[in-house]
């Protein structure tokens, strides 16, 4: 007649069944937690920009380009946190698209200011009503109080004074 175990205490031969998972450590973190947030609202923004051709990167630099016309490719790696090598492609792409169009820099003979076309424009008030959209729809569990609230809180984490 088999003996009966106490369930309780697992022998020292048994693999551990996992029932719950304990996520307390990563739940304290910031990064796990912005990371999460941020995957969540990525997931559907790049399936609702495929329409526009527009990853995440070209949507900041477009938003930018249309609302600030003559914006400088330095002023657009400030704004952004992008190193230079990498907005050059960028920018190429932009550009190759008839989305954007280089002029001389009015004060600084060096600079070149980066302009919208008109397709651009067009292009940016869809794309923006779509994020809004989406936006809407991903803070809809959180008040207008907590919303304003949770932007001022992360702008607080990644700006410098």
């Amino acid at each position: 007649m088999p003996q009966a175990r106490n369930s309780a205490a697992p022998r020292s031969d048994e693999v551990p069944v996992v029932e719950k998972v304990d996520t307390a450590f990563l739940d304290s973190l910031l990064g796990y937690n912005a990371r999460r947030a941020a995957l969540a609202v990525i997931e559907v923004f790049l399936r609702r920009m495929a329409a526009y051709q527009l990853r995440p990167v070209d949507f900041s630099v477009l938003s930018l380009i249309v609302h600030n016309p003559g914006i400088t490719s330095r002023q657009l790696c400030t704004a952004l946190g992008i190193l230079p090598p990498n907005l050059v492609n960028l920018v190429g792409a932009l550009e190759k698209r008839e989305l954007i169009e280089r002029k001389p820099h009015p004060r600084d003979g060096r600079a070149t200011g980066l302009h919208p076309t008109a397709a651009a424009q067009k292009l940016m008030r869809q794309a923006e009503r779509t994020a809004a959209e989406l936006e809407r729809e991903v803070a809809d569990r959180l008040t207008p109080g907590e919303q304003k609230t949770l932007l001022r809180l992360l702008r607080k984490v990644y700006e410098r004074a």
